[in-house]
């Protein structure tokens, strides 16, 4: 019987959104348990463990954390394309009026933690590489926080956190694009463009069998590798060609996204947080984590994030461009605009883009920047959402107490 209740329990959890943002949470800790005790060894070499393909003259070879972040962040991706696409088309971000605020948000939230991270390291030629990392938002982490800590404040808020960490999704695509893909092949490039029209075609067609979109979809990321440019961006491109439809049940991309969004949760984004999050503090000074990157990266997640996206949001609300958020308040608003601020995977992401090439150093202070920046930025939102939530409840419940008190 207790086996039952067990069982019933865990499905409950895993059905609700904040059970992804605690399960990126825990893996996220075992990797630093296990990259600060005896097991120290065991996770590097797993990190390490060489994984090939060979097709042929054509072969790919890499350890397993790369094959974590290049491959499986392309399927996390392709989600992620998958969920714009359709918010675009008939989602909260299909009306221009309800595009306005999230949009200049993002925008303020991308820039202002950029020029925090740059005002630390802009004398340092490699430091530089990294402005982009404290810019992100992650989305699992920032939304699981909402709904733990303001389950009572208006739905208005969370659909504008979503709108805005849609948006540095799509910010995050094109820095990542732009910024931090590598020299080009041609050849490549070019088996990557004809795939990409393969699928167009395929969604001109109307095919209702997804086998040859996933076929002609694993070629594409396989030539994006290859190309120069990174690899998650195939899963990206691909999205915008698989078929939309307003009706959700007979929508190609409606399903996948659904059946894969389980995997993205449960799986690819824990084994990336435990994959990237190991940072080894054992023999490492204060010094040598707290250095301009990681401080960078910390006041661009916690003060730059916050600062950027409330004054943008502030700005155009009183110049009328745009409303506040139907019900919310302007404590509210800035509870949400720090959960913006836990960047988590996409940072950690960016950072290991950012210094691929440049040793274990730079990696563990991108790690030490990316966890207390996006800690700090946590702990004061949920704290502000719990305040305002708890507050919202006692308002809520002094006003039926006078409502009885009348009518009596």
């Amino acid at each position: 019987m207790s086996e039952n209740k067990l069982i019933i329990q865990w499905k409950q959890f895993i059905q609700t959104d904040a059970s992804s943002g605690i399960i990126l949470v825990l893996s996220a800790l075992l990797a630093l348990l296990m990259a600060n005790s005896v097991f120290s060894t065991s996770y590097h070499a797993f990190l390490e463990f060489p994984v090939s393909i060979t097709l042929g003259t054509f072969a790919i070879s890499k350890p397993l954390v790369l094959w974590v972040n290049d491959g499986l962040m392309a399927i996390f991706f392709f989600v992620v394309g998958l969920e714009i696409k359709r918010e675009l088309f008939y989602g909260h971000l299909s009306r221009p009026d309800q595009i306005v605020l999230p949009f200049l948000a993002a925008i303020a939230g991308i820039a202002f933690p950029a020029l925090i991270y740059a005002a630390f390291n802009h004398q340092d030629a490699i430091a530089i590489n990294g402005w982009a990392i404290p810019s992100a938002t992650d989305i699992a982490f920032a939304l699981g926080i909402f709904i733990l800590f303001g389950k009572h404040l208006p739905t208005s808020l969370k659909l504008f956190l979503l709108s805005v960490a849609i948006i540095d999704d799509i910010g995050a695509v094109i820095i990542i694009a732009m910024f931090y893909s590598e020299e080009l092949a041609t050849n490549s490039l070019i088996v990557a463009s004809i795939g990409l029209l393969v699928l167009f075609i395929f969604n001109r067609l109307a095919l209702e069998n997804k086998t040859p979109f996933i076929l002609v979809a694993i070629v594409v990321w396989a030539a994006v590798l290859k190309s120069g440019v990174h690899a998650t961006l195939a899963g990206f491109a691909v999205a915008w060609f698989i078929p939309t439809k307003r009706d959700e049940r007979q929508s190609m991309s409606y399903q996948i996204e659904h059946g894969l969004e389980p995997w993205i949760v449960f799986f690819v984004l824990p084994l990336f947080a435990f994959a990237n999050a190991g940072v080894g503090l054992m023999n490492a000074s204060i010094s040598e984590l707290f250095t301009p990157i990681s401080i960078g990266i910390i006041g661009g997640l916690f003060i730059g994030k916050q600062l950027g996206i409330f004054i943008a949001c502030f700005i155009a609300i009183k110049l009328k461009l745009c409303q506040l958020p139907k019900d919310a308040t302007w404590t509210q608003m800035y509870g949400v605009c720090l959960l913006c601020g836990v960047g988590f995977t996409m940072s950690l992401f960016i950072g290991s883009l950012a210094f691929e090439t440049q040793g274990f150093a730079y990696q563990t202070q991108v790690k030490v920047g990316v966890l207390v920046g996006s800690l700090l930025s946590a702990i004061a939102g949920a704290y502000l959402l719990r305040t305002s939530s708890n507050k919202l409840i006692k308002e809520k419940g002094s006003s039926n107490e006078q409502y009885k008190t009348s009518n009596a």
